[in-house]
């Protein structure tokens, strides 16, 4: 681009006025900005290689060079990060996080507490404030893990329950029950 006018400042700061109306400052440690000629687009680029954008809508991008990463601040307050080997998490203004794995897992982590985990094949882990965990199989089958026990429900309506002192016990829709000692002997079997 050709420059209109160019000032060199006592400090070592050089500025750079270009006909498109761009304006150009470099510093002396080797960090220079560029101001669009909207006035509104401006980006710092920094000696260590960082990259600051603020964008007319006030939205600010900024490259972390060594860490190779991204982080998008919105007007709204939503920030986007997205990390080198292809992690994204998104911070929204109410607290909640999202977080996107390089294997297409994702994290939510609500205000509350509670956390989901949604995984590529479908299964659907949710986690409670007080520790229980729901897990939805895409095969339909559903677990349910508490400090007390750990229960497997199956699309049939076969419920089998595990308990913490190791007895299980299994209902079939039936109406039929088995329960097991920790060993796994049958201790009791109402047959239909």
């Amino acid at each position: 681009e050709e420059i209109e006018r160019e000032t060199a400042y006592p400090d070592g700061k050089v500025e750079k006025i270009l006909k498109n109306g761009c304006h150009l400052i470099f510093f002396p440690n080797g960090t220079w900005k560029k101001v669009g000629s909207d006035g509104k687009t401006v980006t710092i680029t920094f000696f260590n290689g960082d990259v600051k954008q603020i964008m007319p809508d006030q939205t600010v991008i900024y490259y972390y060079a060594d860490a190779k990463t991204t982080h998008t601040t919105y007007c709204d307050g939503l920030e986007v990060l997205q990390f080198s080997n292809g992690q994204i998490e998104k911070h929204y203004p109410d607290g909640k996080k999202e977080i996107t794995f390089p294997d297409q897992t994702i994290k939510n982590l609500f205000t509350d507490g509670q956390e989901e985990s949604i995984f590529p094949d479908g299964t659907i882990v949710r986690v409670q404030r007080d520790g229980s965990k729901t897990i939805e199989f895409n095969n339909g089958q559903r677990e349910l893990h508490t400090s007390q026990f750990k229960r497997r429900e199956y699309p049939d309506g076969t419920v089998k329950t595990v308990y913490m002192n190791g007895q299980q016990e299994t209902k079939y829709v039936s109406g039929r029950v088995r329960v097991k000692d920790k060993d796994g002997n049958i201790i009791m079997d109402t047959k239909l």
